[in-house]
């Protein structure tokens, strides 16, 4: 498959810099919307970097009924919108354009969707904004396990694994004087640290 072809990926929260170079490569993305969820991936979660080293946030969500991956709720009985605020505010108040940005993103938090895969739309539509990249998104209309015609990326991005054959190019991190460079973090760190230059690094 070629690099430009379409590309087909798992939703995500506030996805990885990997999830994004992806979409840049290629100019048009899928979202799967018919896959059942699967637990400690990006679909729920993503990673910042703190003063600490990398911190995951993770969105809690209800168990029980349907799997599929358009019908899970998020779980706002726990404070995790607040943890993630002030999480994202103590690890990228420092950075230079974290002021910039921050507010249009929150904005779509302030929301509160019901279900993660609209929450994670939401936001994925307006960091793509965000990072001027010139990418459709589209969602798929029943799953496939071997889809034709796209590069299929579902389960190659993955918060234990780092992707094969991306190596990261470094760029300035808040604490990169204490930790060194962390790669492939939430697409959150690259844009606040680097700002309108996100679009090159992609």
């Amino acid at each position: 498959m070629e690099l430009n072809s379409p590309v087909l990926l798992s939703t995500a929260y506030l996805p990885p810099v990997a999830w994004f170079a992806a979409v840049a490569s290629s100019g048009a993305a899928q979202i799967e919307a018919c896959e059942s969820f699967q637990k400690q991936s990006y679909r729920n979660r993503c990673k910042i970097c703190s003063a600490d080293g990398a911190q995951t946030l993770q969105v809690p969500v209800q168990h029980g009924g349907s799997r599929l991956i358009r019908d899970i709720r998020i779980d706002y009985g726990k404070n995790w919108l607040h943890l993630h605020r002030s999480a994202i505010a103590t690890a990228y108040g420092p950075s230079p354009f974290y002021k910039y940005y921050w507010d249009e993103l929150d904005a779509v938090l302030e929301r509160r969707h019901e279900f993660l895969f609209d929450l994670n739309a939401a936001l994925t539509e307006k960091l793509i904004d965000m990072l001027h990249l010139k990418a459709s998104l589209t969602f798929t209309g029943d799953y496939c396990s071997a889809p034709e015609g796209v590069r299929d990326l579902r389960g190659a991005i993955n918060p234990k694994r780092e992707p094969a054959g991306s190596p990261f190019k470094e760029y300035y991190q808040v604490f990169v004087r204490k930790l060194g460079f962390i790669p492939n973090l939430s697409i959150i760190d690259l844009l606040f640290c680097e700002g309108p230059e996100a679009y090159r690094y992609l």
